[in-house]
């Protein structure tokens, strides 16, 4: 027969139960604690770059491509129409001032020089014919020059003489004016003749500086081709590195057609390019600073090509270190043009989040988490962007891509 549970009982039981319950719960909201804490993002310190927000100077920049070149490169041109007979060298030779480095077939250029001197000559035996032909010219009317004037001493003598013996009354009055008049004829045919002399002597000296300056003419034309000549003898204007050479033997090349490169590999410049929006922002003289790897090299913008290209501006930078270690011919660089200066503005590290002035979100240390931001940003340099508004002093921001948690308002900071 059943008995019936005493209330001191039930109320025992009562109480073991409660306590499961409770400490069921207990266990349920550590457990949903664990899971909120393991669910939330975070990042370790260690794993990203911060910067603190400082007070200085930003030598504001535009950013540029550029490529390490051969401060100094000439290109060799064949100056003849020809064709490659001899290789001498090959790339990456070095070669000294005057080293020849290939050979053309120069029979033809040869033949049109020989042909030219003799031409010159001719025009030599031509010029002096010419002086011959004009002294003997001007000979001959020096000397019906003199027998004019002899003529005329004679008629003045007569016409004398004709007055004297009309004064004594053995003459005749027809005879003193034939004698007066054949005297003025004698003078009217010595002005002529002296005319004639000094016209002559005018035009065979104006034709004979005609002739000397054609001769001079001439001469240009052969010391051209004498010099053509001697560069179609292909050789090393300088001491320089072999870059390119064209080894074709038999091959047909252009007048004014590419045939070697020499090139200058101990010391280098930078060849630049820039968005023609940029243009306006620089100038020769401008300071750069050229950045391979970790190092940065100073230099200066020595030109700029004042067309755009295809929506870019060319420009050279000369470096004040132009033979440096990390220097390689066609070696991609960044260029920062410098271009103004801002003074005692706040400012943070440059890093890969900076793509130009404007709003950026940004995360900003705050005890053990990173609180999202909006951020003013200004103008900046390859080091450091201003900060127009959003950040204080001394604040730790982070500078390293978090474009995969820009969803997050927070993050917790290990």
């Amino acid at each position: 027969m059943d008995r019936a549970i005493s209330k001191e009982v039930k109320r025992k039981e009562q109480g073991k139960q409660w306590i499961r319950i409770g400490a069921g719960m207990a266990v349920a909201v550590a457990a949903v604690g664990m899971m909120i804490s393991f669910m939330q993002t975070s990042v370790n310190r260690k794993d990203i770059r911060i910067s603190v927000v400082d007070r200085g100077t930003v030598e504001v920049s535009v950013n540029a491509t550029g490529k390490v070149v051969p401060a100094f490169e000439e290109i060799i041109n064949s100056p003849i129409n020809s064709r490659i007979v001899e290789i001498y060298g090959k790339g990456g030779d070095e070669v000294e001032a005057g080293t020849p480095i290939l050979k053309l077939d120069l029979q033809s250029a040869e033949t049109a020089y020989e042909k030219l001197l003799d031409e010159e000559q001719m025009r030599c035996l031509e010029l002096e014919r010419l002086r011959i032909n004009n002294r003997s010219k001007l000979s001959e009317m020096e000397m019906r020059l003199k027998v004019s004037r002899m003529e005329l001493d004679r008629k003045e003598v007569e016409l004398r003489n004709e007055r004297y013996l009309d004064s004594l009354g053995a003459g005749t009055t027809d005879k003193v004016r034939q004698a007066e008049l054949g005297y003025k004829v004698g003078q009217l045919q010595l002005h002529e003749d002296e005319e004639k002399y000094s016209n002559e002597q005018a035009l065979s000296e104006a034709g004979l500086k005609v002739k000397e300056l054609e001769l001079n003419i001439f001469r240009k034309s052969l010391s051209e081709a004498g010099r053509t000549l001697e560069d179609a003898q292909i050789r090393s204007p300088r001491k320089a590195i072999l870059t390119y050479i064209n080894s074709e033997v038999g091959a047909q090349v252009s007048q004014g057609s590419r045939i070697a490169i020499i090139s200058d590999l101990s010391r280098f410049k930078i060849a630049g390019e820039i968005a023609d929006t940029y243009g306006d922002r620089i100038a020769p003289g401008s300071r750069a600073v050229v950045k391979i790897g970790k190092d940065k090299l100073d230099g200066v913008v020595s030109d700029v090509t004042p067309l755009s290209r295809n929506g870019v501006i060319a420009f050279t930078v000369q470096l004040d270190e132009d033979s440096h270690s990390r220097l390689r011919s066609g070696l991609k660089t960044d260029v920062y043009v410098m271009n103004a200066i801002r003074d005692d503005v706040l400012r943070i590290a440059n890093a890969s989040y900076y793509t130009g002035q404007g709003e950026y979100a940004l995360f900003v240390v705050n005890g053990h988490q990173l609180l999202r931001r909006k951020v003013q940003l200004g103008e900046s340099n390859f080091e450091y962007v201003e900060v127009v508004s959003g950040l204080d002093e001394g604040d730790e921001v982070v500078v390293s891509d978090m474009s995969d948690r820009m969803d997050k308002g927070k993050i917790k900071l290990k």
